[in-house]
């Protein structure tokens, strides 16, 4: 049996190294490794697939995120709510600009923002909301436009695990994830869904205005060469990553069925386990599965499992062993007592297993049969 990964990125490649080659070495011949037509090329087909008016590629997905904000002209002060759940980067970008990271709970269920802690955190000096749609399904959007509406927020979808998946609201009709708010943002580090072969971000909006201006911004502040006209900063998509997403574009719903059957091989499998509770799918999207994340109902088991797929050859990851308002950086956001129970629960009990699109069904045994055979060494 082959080595087993968290993502097999080498895997992957192999399978459509052709069409990866062929595209590494249009830029090659071009020589345009900055702005060259592969990247609006990109630009366009994520457009038709995403079915939005406007996508502006970005260094990465922090950038993104950062251009969002950037864009909406919030000021030094300003309340942004998040998710305390979830990667620094959320929080990041919004101190880094002066902006107040409100910290709230997450469902226990889906690992999303929770909509009652949303509303009882607006105050007058909140600006925006955050929904990080983690681990590859949508939180709740319908609920929190509908907040965001009520109260003038802007929305900025932190969607850089959740890339392809469809949301369906309450009449029926469906959208993709990061089209929704005002503004969306993604990463396209190697290990996403929609990853490529360094860093890259990119931002989706159906907003004419706000797209002109983080296309400005994300260009040094300028529409016209050398002539600026607000402050920004230089952060674009290179050619050869642009190529590269151009391909695996083609391929990504295909990778999202075959992360789903991995996802349905775990749920049955695993299943009789009384310690272990398996990802919920939500009512109001599909799950595209950036992470399988489980919980371990008697947090006593999440570590020693962990190591003890580890001495079996066995990666996996915890995702996220601090909140964000147990992290040095951010404590002097939160009084010294602030606790949130559900992301206290889940930083303590969280273990994704491997799942990616390279998966044999040699690998998917073995791990099952570890999982289980733990489980049998504790009754």
């Amino acid at each position: 049996m082959t080595n087993i990964h968290m993502v097999d990125l080498k895997g992957q490649y192999t399978r459509i190294k052709n069409d990866i080659d062929n595209a590494i070495q249009s830029v090659l011949d071009a020589t345009n490794f900055i702005n060259g037509s592969q990247v609006s090329t990109f630009q366009k087909n994520l457009e038709s697939y995403l079915n939005v008016k406007h996508v502006i590629p970005c260094a990465n997905g922090t950038d993104a995120l950062q251009l969002a904000f950037m864009a909406l002209d919030l000021q030094p002060g300003d309340e942004v709510i998040i998710p305390a759940f979830t990667y620094v980067a959320t929080a990041e970008v919004i101190a880094l600009l002066k902006l107040i990271p409100v910290m709230v709970d997450v469902d226990l269920d889906n690992f999303n923002i929770n909509i009652d802690q949303i509303a009882a955190n607006i105050t007058s000096k909140t600006k925006a909301i955050v929904p990080v749609h983690l681990f590859g399904q949508a939180a709740n959007m319908e609920a929190i436009m509908d907040l965001a509406k009520k109260h003038n927020l802007y929305v900025v979808e932190d969607n850089a695990q959740a890339l392809g998946a469809d949301y369906v609201f309450s009449n029926g009709t469906s959208t993709k994830l990061g089209t929704i708010g005002h503004i969306g943002s993604t990463s396209f580090f190697p290990s996403k869904n929609l990853g490529c072969y360094g860093d890259g971000g990119a931002l989706m909006t159906n907003d004419d205005d706000l797209a002109q201006k983080i296309k400005m911004m994300a260009n040094h502040g300028q529409k016209q060469k050398y002539y600026h006209e607000t402050i920004g900063c230089n952060s674009r998509l290179d050619t050869l990553q642009a190529a590269i997403l151009d391909v695996k574009l083609k391929y990504l719903d295909d990778y999202r069925d075959e992360r789903n059957k991995v996802a349905d091989y775990y749920d049955a499998a695993l299943a009789d386990i009384s310690q272990i509770e398996l990802p919920s799918r939500n009512k109001y999207s599909n799950h595209v599965f950036h992470q399988y994340t489980m919980k371990l109902k008697n947090p006593e088991h999440r570590d020693k499992l962990k190591q003890f797929l580890y001495e079996h050859g066995i990666p996996t990851m915890v995702y996220y062993p601090l909140p964000l308002y147990d992290q040095i950086a951010y404590k002097s956001y939160v009084s010294d007592d602030f606790r949130l129970p559900n992301t206290d629960a889940l930083v303590a009990s969280v273990l994704s297993l491997p799942i990616h699109t390279e998966m044999n069904t040699s690998q998917k045994e073995y791990i099952v049969s570890k999982v289980k055979e733990y489980f049998n060494t504790q009754a």
